[in-house]
Order: C-alpha cells, then structure tokens, then sequence
C-alpha cells in the first residue's frame, strides 16, 4: 500500500508537469497564430504559472462552489458527521470539511491539497439510499483518497483543464471571427505558415489530449481508494454494495461537470458504458474504472 501511495505521488507530479507544458504549447501556438509566437508564449507561461497557483490554493474552493455545495448543518446532518468522525479516528486523519449538494443521484467526492485541508462533498441522493454500513463504505472511500494524497492532483485538474478548454475555445473563435488572418507581415495570411499549422491543429486537439490526461488520474487512484477504504472499515461488503446500488442507479449527477467528472466516487454523466461502434473510443475518456471491475475486485478480498 505504502509503495502505491508513493507511486501516486509521483504520478502526481508527472501529471501536473505535463498539465503545465500543455498550457504552455496551447500558449506558444496561440502567439503564432495572432503573429507573435514570443509573446505568446511568455502570457502562457505566465498564465501558467498562476493559474498553478491560485489552483494549489483554491481549487478546493472552486469544486465546491462549482458542485454547489454547501456546509452540513451538525445537527440536521449527524450521522453523516459521526461516521466521518469514526471514520477518522480510525485512519488516523483530521476531520475534513462535510458539505452537502442537493442533487437526487448518490454520489460523493473528495477535495482539497492534503489531509490538513480537505473536505468530503455528498449528494442529499447517497444519504437517502445508502443504509449506514453502505454510507461508511462510500466514506471511507473519500477519506482514503484523503489519506492517498489522491486530492491535490485532482483538485488542481479541475482548474487545469479548464484553463485549457477555455483558451483553446477562445482561439478559436479569434481565428473564426478574423478570417485566420493576423495584422503582422501586410496582413499575411496564417494558413501559408507552417507553424501557424501546426497552432491549429494543437489548439484543436488540446481539450482532448487535456481530458484523456484527466481521464488517467482517477482509474488507478479509484481502486486503491477501494482497497484502502475496506482497509480503513475492515468490513468488505459495505463498500460491494454501495457500489452495487450506484451501478443500478442511472442518475445523472447534475451537480457534476466535465471538469469535475474525474473526483467523483462513481462516474457522474451520462453516457457511461455506451455501446456500439464507438463504444472503446467512449471508454478513452471515462474517469473511473467500470463498477463490475471495482466490484469483482473487492469480492477477491
């Protein structure tokens, strides 16, 4: 366990470097296109370099308002605050914030940068059709991505990847509206510079290179956090049926988003588990790993 948690860590890292770099080339062939590829690169760079910032410090705080999420009132809430206690106590972890979406599908996540500062979000759905023992299995899931250091790289994807999409879309647009032409050079036109090819083509395909790597952070992430959840109960089959209950829910997670598809316990939007033609290229983008492999695998146990 202590070998994976460390392999996340350094996982982490690789993938916030890499997040990093995509912002950057996004930055460089955004400066190429407008006709100044320095510039350009220097404000995505220091884009960057910001957003890494305010990203460590308020990711946690976006996810939340983004989920519209709000504090579990202790008392109206009790339980749920008694089992995070417990739960706590037993994995030897501070109390993280509790708050609530209401929002009628089961789901839950977890944010924050460390242990020291975190917090567990739940929909009102999860505390209507999970029993006790089921409610502790999801719990303790959160916590252990808590426990994982799990959170910091996945809240600070939240931001990330949308910093990508939101440039990229806005190039775009800047191209469409002025005719793919820049005032450099008498007004020359892009599509003759090979570079401001190769612009296009990033900027167009980052979002998705940005949501493939999105999609890599939670796969493997999800089942250690199941392993260490039954860890952290020691009682196996409260987790199993959490998870059977979520597989035979269909529910959309309306207070998910694509940028935050990747923190939930279970996969929140639809189109999960489509089949057809495309079925495979569908599976490319999902953020979690299928119930029935995360289920099977905890029945080894």
């Amino acid at each position: 366990m202590r070998d994976l948690i460390a392999s996340n860590k350094r996982r982490s890292i690789y993938l916030i470097a890499s997040f990093t770099a995509l912002l950057a080339l996004v930055g460089l062939a955004v400066g190429v296109l407008l006709g100044n590829g320095l510039i350009g690169t220097m404000i995505a760079l220091i884009f960057s370099g910001v957003m890494s910032f305010v990203s460590y410090w308020k990711a946690d705080a976006i996810a939340l308002r983004v989920s519209r999420a709000v504090p579990a009132d202790p008392q109206e809430y009790q339980r749920l605050h008694n089992l995070v206690e417990g739960l706590c106590i037993a994995g030897g972890l501070p109390k993280p914030g509790i708050y609530i979406m209401h929002d009628v599908a089961p789901n839950a996540f977890a944010t924050g940068r460390n242990p020291n500062h975190a917090a567990i979000a739940v929909t009102t759905g999860l505390l209507e059709k999970m029993n006790r023992v089921e409610l502790e299995g999801v719990l303790a899931h959160e916590l252990s991505h808590i426990r994982n250091y799990d959170i910091l790289v996945s809240t600070l994807a939240v931001t990330l990847v949308g910093a990508i999409a939101l440039i990229a879309d806005m190039s775009i647009r800047m191209m469409w509206w002025n005719g793919g032409r820049v005032s450099r050079d008498n007004d020359r036109d892009n599509g003759s510079n090979p570079l401001a090819i190769i612009g296009f083509v990033l900027i167009i395909f980052a979002p998705i290179a940005a949501r493939l790597m999105q999609a890599s952070i939670s796969r493997r992430r999800e089942t250690l956090a199941d392993l260490s959840a039954c860890q952290m109960t020691r009682y196996p089959p409260g987790l199993i049926a959490a998870l059977e209950k979520l597989k035979e829910d269909s529910t959309v997670t309306h207070a998910a988003t694509t940028a935050t598809a990747h923190l939930w316990i279970e996969q929140p939007l639809s189109g999960v588990g489509d089949a057809g033609k495309f079925s495979r290229l569908h599976s490319l983008f999902n953020t979690h790993p299928p119930l029935e492999e995360r289920i099977a695998l905890l029945r080894e146990i």
